[in-house]
Formats: structure tokens, sequence, C-alpha cells
């Protein structure tokens, strides 16, 4: 699986510090399989509305998004993206974490996203990682990504797509509502991807794996929040 975004060698060594920083997140849970278990949205409205309370329009939202995972199963995976990536970038506004939550880095829920509204470039790829599993894409052509955005000076998240192994990947940004193809984000500098079955340091050649996603602490914090929120004990299994 190779990702293709446009940088160089000096790119590469200047932003290895944001890799390292991440390294010291990692304590203890492994992501692999398929998402096959189903989701009882009267049991998850259920147990939000009791840590949420009051839900206000997050139950609206929280609403769409189940009927948009029980209408969109049957259409082409191309169709997916386009109906998961459109539908966050509208419903969630952009809030930073320290306004929004009060602390400096968090990773929110899709339920926590909904709830309130809003969220930040990493709550947008996690609310579509996880729709898109559901939806039925592979976990394999999906990859949650942090970036550099050149333009803006500053860390980001998104969520890239692989058609095959070999293919280019597509973006899809909270930044920008057209899903393109890497090769076209040049704005993008890519320092490390993952998704359940690994952890990768992008390359000009192609990805190279250097771990197994076992001890990502922010990723098992979301999914012990789903768990609370009434979602299958591992919701990406």
């Amino acid at each position: 699986m190779a990702v293709r975004f446009a940088f160089n060698r000096s790119q590469r060594t200047r932003y290895l510090g944001y890799w390292l920083s991440f390294t010291l997140l990692l304590t203890g849970i492994a992501l692999a399989g398929s998402l096959n278990a189903d989701w009882d949205f009267s049991v998850i409205s259920r147990k939000a509305e009791a840590l949420y309370d009051p839900l206000g329009e997050g139950r609206v939202r929280i609403d769409a998004w189940q009927r948009l995972l029980s209408t969109e199963k049957q259409v082409s995976e191309k169709e997916k993206l386009e109906v998961v990536n459109q539908f966050f970038n509208h419903q969630i506004r952009y809030v930073e974490d320290i306004d929004n939550w009060h602390v400096e880095d968090y990773w929110a829920t899709p339920i926590e996203s909904l709830w309130k509204g809003a969220g930040d470039c990493e709550d947008y790829a996690i609310a579509k990682y996880f729709s898109l599993r559901h939806l039925g894409v592979p976990n394999d052509k999906l990859l949650i990504t942090y970036v550099k955005a050149l333009r803006l000076n500053r860390a980001h998240m998104v969520l890239t797509y692989y058609s095959s192994s070999s293919a280019e990947p597509l973006v899809l940004d909270s930044l920008i509502n057209e899903i393109k193809p890497a090769s076209q984000r040049t704005d993008l500098l890519p320092v490390y991807a993952f998704n359940g079955e690994g952890l990768w340091l992008p390359g000009a050649t192609g990805n190279k794996r250097v771990g197994d996603t076992k001890r990502l602490s922010r990723w098992q914090d979301v999914l012990k929040k789903m768990q609370a929120e009434g979602f299958p004990a591992e919701p990406d299994l």
C-alpha cells in the first residue's frame, strides 16, 4: 500500500519529529478485522443521551447519521466515499480542541462530534473511517493519515482511500469538500498513517510498516468511549 504524496527528503527529515512525538502516545490495543457487528441505534441513542444530556440538535445529527448508514450500503465504494465525506464536512464545523473540549488534544467519537456538531481534523477522519468501515469498505483500503498542512503550517489529519494496494490514494479532507488524488494535494506532507492492520511511515517508494498499532492510546480511548456509547466492545473488529 503506497502513499504517494509529493514530498522531498529534507521535508521528511524536518517533520520526523511529528512521528517521534506520536510514538510516545502508544500504549495498548490491537485494531484488525472487519466491521461486522451491527449497531443498535436505539441503544446508542439512549446511552448517548445519558452521557451527553441534553443532546439538543445533536439528536438530529445522530439520527441523520443512522439513516445514512442504513441506506448507503448497496452503493459503490466511490459513492460511499462521497456521501460520507460530504455528510461530516457539512454536519461538523471546525473547532479547536482547546475551545471544544478545553484540552490541547482530544480524539472524539463520531457520537461526540455529532452531539457537539463540532470537532477538529482528527474527529472528521475518525468519523469518516468508522462510517466507511460500517458501510463495508475493507480495512486495508483505508488509512487515517497524519500530515503537515504546508500552506497552513500546521499538523493535520485526513482519511485516505486506496481502491487497490498499488493505487494512488484519494484524500478525504475536512479542509475541502472535493475528494482528490494524493498527487493533487501537494499542500499535504504525510508523516504517518494507521488503520486496523498496522502503522506506516510514508516514503517516496511506498509505505514502510513500522508497527502493528497495538499501543495507540488515544485510539484506545476512542474505542472505550464508543463502547460506553453502546457500540460493540471492539467496534472495528
